[in-house]
């Protein structure tokens, strides 16, 4: 009993409160949209979602050119420093304004393309790509005033932007599903972020003074400070689901649509308990690992994680494993039984993934740019090389099997380069 209140009363457990509460919503929040989608359109509209998602997230970080972790440091480094940050701000403005029209404006003339690349000519759903095109200035718009609140340390109103717009998301997919099946689901997903930016946009409303969309106010040098982040990100927003799209079009192409609802079933699963260690990392390792400056403290802190952290994980994941039998038909339905048969590869992957985390992070505290980059793009080449391999030869499990292979060279690799802070 002694043991785990030593450990309730460590700093690791206390972080933000409030924070909690907007990743515990956010996770019932996909639970229940989750379901929906499964009662209402299967495992088939459920890989369209998927699709759509992986497309959006990678529109959206083209629109916001990366800047997102960028924004929230310069923000805040210029806080003391009222017309520097004024410049800052409309310059950044001006530029994903621009970016995001000419986006929207491509998307536009561009949707019948997309139409049949993302979903195949047996679905037309080009209204839903023009729509995401009209609303794209606004739902970027919403990633980028979520990073400026960011920047002005506005931590309780970030976390009830997040809260709030995780409720409207899933009212909307819960009304547009029930009425309008696959077409619903994807308008929701377009939908949501607009009343996401009106929302942060009524948050910022006592510093909307600093959005001074200017010429004279722009700076070019402010560009080039940000143009490391923006590579990171960029690497990470934009090449992945570039990666799982392919991926998934090959499960549509070589088994079915399906299948590929299964796998994305799978990763959805993934993501929800993902959420619970990047929030740790995030909020109470990467601070830390920033300050670090000694090699004898930044091993401290990653082998604080591995003793602290890693075991309650991979019990979680044996647990999963041993009721997934039961949790699946509650999370989705009967249809989605055959992910069960996937998940012993997928956990071993997500076992090595949560492993490499820590070590991944340090590549963002250390500002190692150029090692992030070509690590990030071979764990992404590796996963689209097995995961195409090992889909034509074991079918749907090869994907989970992708997982793993992928996830296992990521973490010997991020070790072997973290050999001194490790060992």
């Amino acid at each position: 009993m002694n043991f785990f209140k030593q450990i309730w009363q460590k700093e690791l457990f206390k972080v933000t409160s409030l924070n909690g509460l907007s990743v515990l919503i956010k996770i019932m929040v996909g639970f229940v949209t989750s379901k929906v989608i499964a009662v209402f359109i299967g495992p088939a509209g459920m890989a369209l979602v998927g699709n759509f998602r992986n497309f959006i997230t990678a529109i959206e970080n083209l629109g916001i050119l990366g800047f997102q972790n960028g924004i929230i440091k310069y923000v805040a480094d210029y806080h003391n420093q009222e017309e520097k940050q004024r410049s800052f701000l409309a310059t950044v403005t001006l530029t994903i304004l621009l970016v995001a029209s000419a986006l929207s404006i491509l998307l536009f003339c561009t949707a019948t393309y997309w139409n049949n690349n993302l979903f195949g000519t047996a679905f037309q759903y080009t209204t839903i790509f023009k729509a995401l095109a009209l609303c794209l200035p606004w739902y970027i718009g919403s990633v980028f005033l979520t990073a400026v609140l960011n920047g002005f340390e506005a931590y309780g109103k970030v976390i009830k932007v997040n809260i709030i717009g995780n409720l409207i998301g899933l009212f909307l997919s819960g009304a547009l599903v029930y009425y309008y099946k696959e077409f619903g689901a994807l308008l929701a997903i377009v939908l949501a972020p607009v009343f996401v930016f009106f929302i942060t946009l009524y948050y910022l409303y006592h510093q909307l003074d600093y959005f001074r969309i200017s010429f004279r106010n722009y700076n070019v040098d402010f560009l080039r400070h940000l143009a490391e982040y923006s590579l990171m990100a960029l690497v990470s927003a934009v090449v992945g689901p570039i990666v799982f799209l392919s991926l998934r079009n090959t499960i549509i192409h070589t088994l079915s649509y399906e299948a590929a609802g299964y796998w994305e079933a799978l990763t959805r699963i993934s993501s929800y308990y993902f959420l619970f260690l990047s929030t740790i990392l995030t909020v109470y390792y990467l601070p830390k690992l920033s300050k670090s400056e000694s090699v004898a403290e930044t091993k401290s802190l990653f082998w604080s994680y591995f003793k602290g952290i890693v075991p309650f994980f991979l019990i979680g994941l044996l647990v999963l494993y041993v009721l997934r039998g039961y949790f699946i038909p509650v999370l989705f339905t009967d249809a989605f039984l055959p992910v069960s048969e996937l998940f012993f590869w997928q956990f071993i992957g997500d076992a090595f993934k949560a492993m490499a985390l820590i070590l991944g992070y340090q590549f963002f505290a250390k500002k190692l740019t150029k090692a992030f980059v070509v690590t990030e793009i071979f764990s992404f080449a590796v996963l689209w090389l097995s995961g195409q391999y090992l889909v034509s030869v074991f079918g749907i499990e090869g994907i989970a099997m992708a997982n793993a292979v992928t996830y296992g060279l990521y973490l010997i690799t991020l070790s072997v380069y973290f050999r001194k802070q490790l060992f």
